[in-house]
C-alpha cells in the first residue's frame, strides 16, 4: 500500500490467500455466489471510505485507489466495479452531479475551482457507458457531510463568529485544519449550501460566503445591508493594518534619530524626526477614520439588537393577544361568583350535615364529667397535717394593728413562780415533743397509702 496514506491496514493485508481472494476480479454475475461476492464489495467499500477519511479528503478516483491499494506491485482488479456499486447505492457521486443538484449560482463562479469537466462527464452520462475512467472524481456523500459540519463548527468558534459574510481567501485560512485542499473546502462549501446553511454570491468579482446564524434553521439570502457590512468591516481591518504599519515605522524613525544623534549627525537626526511627525500625523487621520468606522458598525449593531428585541415584543404580544381571546373582566367576575357561590353552599351543607346528627351521648357529658372529676380527686395524695398546736401570734393572718390588739397585756407586777410549776412546764413539753416526732415517723407510711 502506499505510504503516504494514513490509515491502518485491515488485520486480513498480512494474509496472502486472503489477499489473493480480494484483489480478483469480480465475476460478472452476483448470483453465482452472493456471500463471497458481498464479502468482497463490503471489504473494499469500508476500505475506500476509510482510506479517503485517512488523507482528509472527501473525493477519489480511480487511479488514486489503484496507487493507494498496491500490494506487492499488484493492484486490485475490481475497484472499478466497487466504485459503480457505492455509486449505484448512493455512496458516493460524481462531483459534476454532486455540483448541478445545488444552484445554478455555484456553477458561475465554481466549476474553474473545483476542477470539473462538465462536458467530458456529460458525455460518457449520455453513452451510457459502464466504464469507470481513470482520472473521474467521485464525492464521498458520508465524508462530505462530515466535512460540512466541521467547517460550520470551525466557523462558529472562530473570530469571525459576528461577521455574517466572509471571503473565500478569509474561509480559507479558517478552514485550513479542517480541509485538506481547495476542493475539499469547495464540497463541504456545497453540502452547507444543499443543508440551506450557506449562500455563496459574487461580489464586485470576489467571492463572498454567508452562514447561518446561531438560531437560524437556515441561512438567510444576501442582502445590501450584509454588502454594506462586509464592506465597512473589510475598510476597518484595512485601516487598522494601515495604523499598525505607519506605528512602526514612526518607531524606527524615532530609533534612527536616536542612532544618528550618538553619531553627532544632528541634522540627519532631526530629519528624522520630522519624518517621524508626518508619519505619525497620517496616522492619527487614519485612526480617527477607523474609528468612525468602528463607531458606525457599532450602531448597526446596536440596530440589529433592537430590532431582534421589538420582534420579541411583536411576538410576545402576539401570543398574549392569543392566550387572552376568550378572557374579559365579565366572564372572570362571573367565575368568581360562581366560586362563591358553590363555596357558601357547601358551607351550608357541611353545618347542615354536622348538626343534623342526634346521639344520646350529649345527655350522658355531664355526668361523665363529674365522675373524672372524683377519680382526678381520688388519685390526688392526702396531705398529712401536723399535729395540732397554739398558733402563735405572729404567723396570724391578721392584718398588723389587729395582730396587736390580739396580743395579751403586759405584765405589771412581779412574776412568782415557784421551782414545781417550771418543772410541770418542763416535762409537759417534754411529753409533747416526743409525740411530734412520733408523727413524723409514721407520716409517710400513711402517705403511700393511698397508692396501694
Amino acid at each position: 500500500m502506499s505510504s503516504g496514506t494514513k490509515m491502518t491496514l485491515p488485520p486480513e493485508w498480512a494474509d496472502d490467500e486472503r489477499m489473493e481472494f480480494m484483489f480478483s476480479d469480480f465475476k460478472e454475475n452476483r448470483e453465482v455466489n452472493t456471500t463471497d461476492w458481498d464479502s468482497k464489495m463490503d471489504f473494499w467499500t469500508a476500505l475506500v471510505v476509510k482510506s479517503c477519511r485517512g488523507r482528509g479528503t472527501v473525493c477519489v478516483n480511480l487511479q488514486e485507489l489503484n496507487k493507494s491499494f498496491r500490494r506487492k506491485d499488484k493492484s486490485p482488479l475490481g475497484l472499478a466495479t466497487v466504485l459503480q456499486s457505492m455509486a449505484r447505492c448512493g455512496k458516493i457521486q460524481r462531483e459534476s452531479e454532486f455540483a448541478a443538484n445545488v444552484d445554478c449560482g455555484w456553477l458561475s463562479w465554481g466549476v474553474g475551482l473545483l476542477l470539473v469537466k462538465p462536458f467530458k462527464w456529460t458525455f460518457s452520462t449520455l453513452l451510457g457507458g459502464s466504464r469507470v475512467p481513470l482520472e473521474e472524481s467521485f464525492v464521498v456523500i458520508e465524508l462530505v457531510k462530515e466535512k460540512a459540519v466541521e467547517l460550520l463548527q470551525a466557523y462558529r468558534s472562530s473570530e469571525y463568529e459576528c461577521r455574517s459574510l466572509l471571503s473565500f481567501q478569509e474561509l480559507c485560512a479558517l478552514s485550513s485544519d479542517v480541509c485538506a485542499d481547495e476542493g475539499t473546502l469547495c464540497m463541504a462549501l456545497l453540502q452547507l449550501q444543499r443543508d440551506k446553511q450557506v449562500m455563496v454570491s459574487l461580489h464586485e468579482g470576489e467571492k463572498i460566503v454567508k452562514f447561518s446564524q446561531p438560531g437560524q434553521d437556515r441561512v438567510t439570502p444576501i442582502t445590501d445591508v450584509d454588502v454594506g457590512i462586509y464592506q465597512l468591516q473589510r475598510s476597518e481591518k484595512l485601516l487598522g493594518e494601515r495604523v499598525e504599519k505607519l506605528g512602526l515605522e514612526a518607531d524606527k524613525c524615532k530609533e534612527e534619530a536616536r542612532f544618528l544623534l550618538r553619531e553627532g549627525k544632528k541634522s540627519q537626526a532631526l530629519r528624522c524626526l520630522r519624518g517621524r511627525k508626518r508619519v505619525e500625523k497620517r496616522a492619527d487621520s487614519l485612526f480617527a477614520k477607523l474609528e468612525s468606522i468602528r463607531g458606525i458598525l457599532d450602531r448597526i449593531a446596536q440596530s440589529q439588537t433592537d430590532k431582534m428585541v421589538m420582534q420579541a415584543y411583536q411576538a410576545g404580544v402576539a401570543a398574549l393577544r392569543l392566550s387572552l381571546k376568550d378572557v374579559t373582566v365579565e366572564r372572570a367576575e362571573s367565575l368568581v361568583d360562581q366560586i362563591q357561590e358553590l363555596c357558601d353552599t357547601q358551607d351550608e351543607v357541611n353545618q347542615t350535615i354536622s348538626g343534623g346528627v342526634v346521639t344520646g351521648a350529649d345527655d350522658d357529658i355531664d355526668e361523665l364529667e363529674k365522675e373524672l372529676k372524683s377519680l382526678l380527686d381520688e388519685s390526688k395524695p392526702k396531705p398529712v397535717t401536723p399535729a395540732s398546736r397554739p398558733q402563735p401570734a405572729w404567723e396570724s393572718n391578721l392584718p398588723g394593728e389587729d395582730l396587736l390588739d390580739s396580743l395579751p397585756a403586759v405584765p405589771h407586777g412581779q412574776l412568782s413562780v415557784s421551782d414545781e410549776q417550771l418543772e410541770e412546764e418542763l416535762n409537759r413539753l417534754t411529753l409533747s415533743d416526743a409525740g411530734l416526732e412520733h408523727k413524723k415517723m409514721t407520716s409517710p407510711a400513711r402517705r403511700s397509702e393511698p397508692a396501694q
